[in-house]
C-alpha cells in the first residue's frame, strides 16, 4: 500500500523525528511505499493569501472562488499541486505533529488551508434540499485511511474526561472529524505520546513498540465509527442528529459516533 506522512516539527533531532523515522522504517519493512512531506524542510508557506492567487484582485479576495478557479484551471502554486497529487496517490495519510496550544502547529494548518482547495477536498457533489454535498464520510478521499501521530508534554491524566485539559478525543475532534472525516477519510484512533519531554531509552523502546503495532494495524484495525452525513442519521437540511440515535451516556462530540 502507499502511505503519505505529513510531518510538522522543526527539530531534526527531536522525539518527533525519531518517531517519524521509526514509523517509516516499520511501514517500509511491511512492504508499503512511503512518502514524507516534511513541511519545515520543504520551507512550506503557511499562510493562504493573495500570493497563491496572483491573478485575483487583492483588495477584495474571495478565497473560496479564487481557490476553485486556481484548482480548476491548473494555476495553483506547484507545491500545492504536488501535495494534492500525493494525497491522491496515497492509500493512507498520517499527520504527525506536536500538540501546540491545543491544536496542530500553524505550518500544518497552513498545509490544510492551501492544499484542501475548493473543488478538490470540499465543495463536491450535489447540494440540494435532499443532499448537502459529498462530505463527512464521502468525498475525494473515501476509501482511504487517515491517522494522527501526536506528542504532547502533558500527562495522560490531564487529557481524560475529568482532566484539566479536557479529553484528548475532544481536542482532536476538529482535526479528526473536520479535516479528515469531512473529505472522506476513514479515521483511525490517534497514536498519542504523553509526557514527551520525559523520555528515556526504556520508555522510548516501549513507545516505539506500540507505534510499530499501530503501523502494522493501519489497514486492519477498525476506524472510528463516525456517522456519515448522508447515511440517514442526520436531518436534512438542518444537519442535526435524528432524535433517539444516541446511546446511553453519549454527549458532546461522542454523539457523532455510531
Amino acid at each position: 500500500m502507499k502511505i503519505l506522512v505529513v510531518y510538522a516539527h522543526p527539530g531534526p533531532r527531536s522525539l518527533n523525528a525519531s518517531l517519524r523515522d521509526r514509523m517509516v522504517a516499520t511501514l517500509t519493512a511491511e512492504g508499503h511505499a512511503v512518502i514524507v512531506s516534511d513541511l519545515h524542510a520543504q520551507g512550506w508557506k503557511a499562510s493562504l493569501d493573495g500570493a497563491d492567487f496572483p491573478g485575483e484582485p487583492g483588495e477584495q479576495l474571495d478565497v473560496v472562488a479564487a481557490s476553485h478557479r486556481a484548482f480548476a484551471e491548473g494555476t495553483q502554486p506547484a507545491e500545492v499541486a504536488e501535495e494534492q497529487r500525493r494525497l491522491l496517490w496515497a492509500d493512507a495519510v498520517i499527520l504527525q505533529f506536536p500538540l501546540w496550544w491545543f491544536s496542530m502547529p500553524a505550518i500544518l494548518k497552513g498545509w490544510v488551508d492551501r492544499v484542501y482547495a475548493h473543488g478538490f477536498a470540499y465543495g463536491r457533489g450535489e447540494h440540494s434540499d435532499r443532499r448537502w454535498g459529498d462530505r463527512y464520510g464521502e468525498g475525494v478521499f473515501a476509501g482511504k485511511r487517515a491517522m494522527l501521530v501526536v506528542t504532547t508534554g502533558g500527562w495522560e491524566e490531564h487529557y481524560q474526561e475529568r482532566g484539566i485539559n479536557g479529553p484528548i478525543d475532544d481536542l482532536l475532534f476538529p482535526i479528526q472529524h473536520g479535516i479528515l472525516f469531512y473529505p472522506g477519510f476513514a479515521v483511525m484512533d490517534p497514536f498519542v505520546v504523553y509526557r514527551a519531554g520525559r523520555m528515556d531509552a526504556a520508555r522510548f523502546a516501549a513507545v516505539g513498540a506500540e507505534l510499530d503495532r499501530r503501523m502494522r494495524g493501519l489497514f486492519v484495525e477498525p476506524p472510528i465509527a463516525y456517522r456519515q452525513q448522508n447515511g440517514g442519521d442526520y436531518e436534512i437540511p438542518s444537519m442535526t442528529l435524528r432524535a433517539g440515535l444516541e446511546q446511553a451516556g453519549q454527549q458532546g462530540f461522542r454523539l457523532h459516533r455510531g
